[in-house]
């Protein structure tokens, strides 16, 4: 693969699906998130909300329980499919050019295919709580649990098929810091980064 990949990990509520965007605007290359849904869901069989959840969070409840229930003679779960559909669809988008994608363990998925910039973005609590309120409103739990239950269930599936940790900055070229550096000097940054 000689087409170069900018692979987006995110905290949720930490602006890293805005800044995928604001950087394959820059760039002049596609940026795959909700496109990334559709296609897995269009190799899987299985409705988009469905892999909206499964595609990149463990499901509530004991992850690990969950991870072996419910598997086929082969032993595998409709969440292996919906990984195995991921990978492949993931593998596919960086062979036919250059592009950003956003989560689903694509920097895991692109390790080994060079180049690939592999970057995490995190933010501190209050600016995801604030981020969250003014992106998705309010709701009945409070910003803060909201955000710890999306990153736990997120950091799950992704050391469930990965075997590593999730956010750990060894698995990342580089890692940004949305409350003190803004969205767009991230975006800046990145597409600065691709371009050297």
């Amino acid at each position: 693969m000689n087409n170069k990949v900018i692979a987006i990990s995110r905290q949720f509520g930490s602006g890293g699906r805005t800044i995928g965007r604001l950087v394959a605007e820059k760039l002049g290359i596609p940026c795959y998130d909700q496109e990334l849904i559709e296609k897995i869901s269009e190799e899987s069989g299985l409705c988009e909300d469905f892999i909206k959840e499964r595609g990149e969070y463990a499901s509530s409840g004991n992850w690990l329980a969950n991870a072996f229930a419910d598997r086929d003679y082969y032993g595998h779960s409709v969440q292996d499919d919906v990984w195995f559909a991921q990978r492949k669809v993931i593998l596919e988008l960086a062979e036919k050019g250059p592009c950003v994608i956003v989560g689903r363990c694509a920097d895991y998925i692109l390790e080994d295919k060079s180049p690939c910039l592999r970057v995490f973005i995190h933010a501190d609590m209050k600016s995801r709580c604030e981020r969250i309120v003014e992106q998705y409103g309010e709701s009945n739990q409070s910003p803060e649990r909201r955000l710890r239950d999306k990153d736990k269930r997120r950091a799950a599936y992704y050391n469930f098929y990965t075997d590593r940790k999730w956010g750990d900055m060894k698995n990342y070229d580089i890692a940004l810091n949305t409350s003190s550096l803004g969205i767009e000097k991230c975006a800046d940054i990145i597409a600065s980064i691709y371009n050297s």
